[in-house]
């Protein structure tokens, strides 16, 4: 997202995603297969190109017992809250992994995964693909829940990706992320803290040791949800040892879910220039009616670290502040249109970050999305006696 400047030209282009949802259930297995084209309206001086033709999810589950399933395919890994594992619902794309899941549900739910990647088509525009982005070997992913009472719920995830080295001895490293979330809740009161902390090697064959911690604490007065919370990502002094790397990166995950919808903050550790990222916030989502719900979000922007310019460190940490604003809008049940306006009010340590051109001047970003999901048929099969 850049600021207004004398060398950059605007560029209004419309993407649509058709997605068709296809699933077949008996008592002991679950077919379901989710096609989709993603278009591109304008863009480079084109009318229209076709993105991708692809699938976003492609999967058998049969079922072992009756707690216990596996689930086959390409299929999306939402955990969580979807920081360090998401289906990234807002991106045309979405995300989605190649594998196999073991999951368990009961009174205690637990799932192991299984994924790895293999060389896709490049007939298509990769941007656009759910799986091409992935740039991992193999990858392990155990989750589990439970829910000690009905107000304090754990929740662990640990992976272990897998990337293929394409220079030295050593054919593969790996890098192991281990923590998680402890969630309180109390009639209109909600409090949790997340953390995780990485380690193993990057590309770089550096040895990694960096963390992750989200605390939050939120108020709903049954009309009106207040949150407010901060997420710190660390980084790396300008007196790290050479080979270790303090930079978290939280895996596959969403950002703007949780640091503003111009997502200026994507790429870990670039955008940040290995720097760290500490972003408080404040949420309030207000709920006018059946149909209707407004949401403000406020972002501050800080490095953990100070930067450097020309060798030097630059004074201060604060990056600058982002607000979005959002309307939401289900005028029918199938049908959902989702206006936004953000706008960013950054300093000079903005342009160190490659973030905006001129500090001088406010970017802004608007949009509008407009969905519609109708269900078009349904079949329940009767179990038999």
């Amino acid at each position: 997202m850049w600021t207004p400047a004398d060398t950059v030209m605007p560029e209004l282009f419309t993407t649509l995603r058709n997605r068709l949802g296809i699933t077949y259930r008996t008592n002991w297995l679950r077919l379901h297969a989710s096609p989709q084209e993603i278009h591109v309206w304008g863009k480079s001086g084109r009318f229209s190109k076709v993105g991708s033709i692809n699938f976003f999810e492609l999967y058998a589950e049969p079922s072992i017992t009756k707690s216990l399933s596996v689930r086959i395919g390409r299929q999306a890994l939402s955990l969580d809250n979807g920081r360090i594992f998401s289906a990234a619902p807002w991106a045309q794309q979405s995300r989605a992994h190649e594998g196999i899941r073991f999951i368990y549900k009961k009174s205690l739910e637990t799932d192991l995964t299984i994924a790895f990647t293999r060389p896709y088509s490049r007939n298509f525009d990769p941007v656009y693909s759910p799986v091409a982005s992935h740039s991992y070997k193999y990858l392990f992913v155990h989750n589990l829940k439970y829910k000690f009472h009905n107000q304090i719920t754990l929740t662990t995830i640990n992976a272990v990706d897998i990337f293929r080295r394409t220079t030295g001895d050593r054919q593969y490293y790996q890098r192991i992320t281990n923590g998680g979330r402890l969630e309180y809740a109390h009639g209109r009161i909600y409090a949790t803290v997340s953390a995780y902390y990485q380690y193993g090697q990057n590309a770089a064959s550096e040895k990694i040791q960096a963390y992750y911690i989200q605390p939050e604490i939120s108020y709903n007065t049954g009309r009106t949800l207040f949150r407010l919370g901060a997420e710190i990502l660390s980084g790396e002094k300008n007196t790290v040892s050479k080979g270790v790397s303090n930079s978290f990166v939280p895996l596959y995950g969403v950002a703007w879910k949780f640091m503003g919808n111009m997502n200026l903050f994507t790429r870990f550790p670039a955008d940040v220039n290995k720097k760290g990222l500490v972003n408080p916030y404040f949420f309030t989502i207000f709920q006018a009616g059946k149909k209707l719900s407004l949401r403000g979000d406020a972002h501050l922007f800080f490095s953990e670290f100070p930067l450097v310019s020309k060798g030097d460190e630059v004074d201060g940490k604060y990056l600058g502040f982002e607000s979005d604003l959002s309307l939401n809008y289900r005028p029918a049940k199938a049908v959902e249109i989702i206006y936004g306006y953000s706008f960013t009010l950054a300093t000079r340590r903005m342009e160190l970050l490659n973030k905006v051109i001129d500090a001088g001047e406010i970017p802004v970003w608007s949009y509008l999305m407009v969905s519609y999901a109708p269900r078009l048929f349904t079949k329940k099969w009767f179990k038999r006696r």
